[in-house]
This record gives structure tokens, C-alpha cells and sequence, in this order.
């Protein structure tokens, strides 16, 4: 029987593909940044990029929004990021920005293509274990001005049903233990962000509307779950 051309397509916008929601240039830049006292680069994937929402949406947007909040003059972040992106991808495209800017704060999420294309464990320690040292220098060698976000289980997303659910999950539980493990090794701080991910099962208005991505009310939760963890890396 022949593939439903709707699944097709949320396929290819899943995580191999750009939507016009994501900026296709491999930098997004805030030109002023230099104004604030504090600058900030977010890199990752479609979760980073905010993939079927706004702009203003996007988890390390609303970060930045609740640092100013809390009195800390931070810029709004650049970010590096793309739907689809493996940690080579990123890696790639971060030498491809050609980015030689230091910044006050570093966050890193990535890793879920990995999962979803079956790449191994051992892959996506070797790769994640370089970014973290690639993160570390755009910080200005201060890995304590570094932190990465667990990856969300899109296991527990409308998407998902059908699939392995439980497979998902456990994947996604070992590709997790690998960061966290990396992020002790380097210094760097880990913020698990994968069960509030899985708290949005039941709950339409968590997801964007594909399904599969995360809406600004989910990702104010992961802003608000790194709060803390940001404003502590910042008073260093």
C-alpha cells in the first residue's frame, strides 16, 4: 500500500528537513548583542531553531528573556541550529559559520537525530564529547559558562503513536546518560529537561502543531528548568 503523502511529508519535516518556519542560514546573529552586558549562543537542532513556532518562542529566546527579567542584562541569543542536525552536522555548520565570537553563556541541545537515524551510542559520545569542547571555546575556554539541555522524548509526542514508544524512550534514556556522563567529565552543567517533556504526553497545547515539535508553552517550562542553572554560570 502506498505511503500516505501527509505522512511523507511530516516525515521529512520530523527531522531531516527545514520547514519556512526555520531560518536557513547556519547563524543567527543579534546585532545587538554588543549592547548588553551579556551575551549568549544557543546551539542544537530543530528543538533550538524552535521548529513550527516563533521566533520569540524559542526555549533560549525565553531564557533570555527571563535572565532580563531577573535583572541580568543578557542580548537575546545567536543561535546555531537547524532541524535535522546530527552532532556532526552541527559541528560542521558551526565550522561553516565561520563564528569566532567568545560569549558570557553557552547552551548546547542535540542529539536527537541521532537517535531517530540509529547511529550509535558510541558515535554520539565521540561527537558530543568534541562539541562540548567546541561550546567551551566559544565561552572563552570557561566550561563553567556551559550547559546542555537533556534530549525531550519525542517518544511521548502525538507523532509518535504507532511506533515503539517504549524503544524510543529507552534510546533516548541512553543517548541522555552518555551527556550527562560527558558534561560531569568536562565541568560542564546538565540540565534534565526529559521529564517534563514526557509530563506533555496527554496535552495537545504542549506540542506545536505538527505534532511533534514543542510549543512556547513547553518550552517556557525547559527556560524556566534552566533558570537557575544560567543565572548561577553567569555570577562566575
Amino acid at each position: 500500500m502506498a505511503t500516505n503523502p501527509i505522512i511523507q511529508i511530516l516525515i521529512l519535516t520530523l527531522f531531516l528537513a527545514c520547514t519556512a518556519q526555520t531560518d536557513h542560514s547556519l547563524m543567527i546573529a543579534n546585532p545587538d548583542a554588543s549592547q548588553s552586558h551579556y551575551t549568549f549562543l544557543s546551539l542544537g537542532d530543530s528543538y533550538t531553531i524552535g521548529e513550527s513556532v516563533s521566533e520569540s518562542a524559542r526555549w533560549s529566546v525565553q531564557l533570555a528573556d527571563l535572565l532580563r527579567k531577573d535583572g541580568l542584562d543578557i542580548a537575546k541569543p545567536d543561535i546555531i541550529a537547524r532541524t535535522g542536525w546530527t552532532t556532526a552536522e552541527l559541528q560542521d555548520a558551526i565550522k561553516a559559520s565561520g563564528n569566532q565570537k567568545t560569549y558570557d553563556l553557552v547552551s548546547l541541545l542535540i542529539g536527537v537525530n541521532n537517535q531517530y537515524r540509529g547511529q550509535s551510542k558510541d558515535r554520539y559520545q565521540t561527537e558530543l564529547r568534541q562539541l562540548l569542547q567546541t561550546a567551551t571555546r566559544f565561552a572563552g575556554g570557561k566550561a563553567n559558562h556551559v550547559f546542555v539541555l537533556s534530549i525531550p522524548d519525542w517518544g511521548q509526542s502525538p507523532y509518535a503513536q504507532g511506533r515503539n514508544q517504549k524503544q524510543i524512550t529507552e534510546e533516548i534514556d541512553a543517548f541522555n546518560a552518555i551527556a550527562e556522563q560527558e558534561c560531569k567529565a568536562a565541568g560542564i552543567a546538565y540540565v534534565n529537561i526529559t521529564p517534563i517533556t514526557r509530563q506533555a504526553a496527554d496535552d495537545d497545547n504542549q506540542f506545536a502543531s505538527d505534532g511533534l515539535h514543542y510549543s512556547s508553552k513547553q518550552m517556557r517550562q525547559w527556560a524556566e528548568a534552566a533558570l537557575p542553572t544560567a543565572k548561577s554560570l553567569l555570577d562566575h
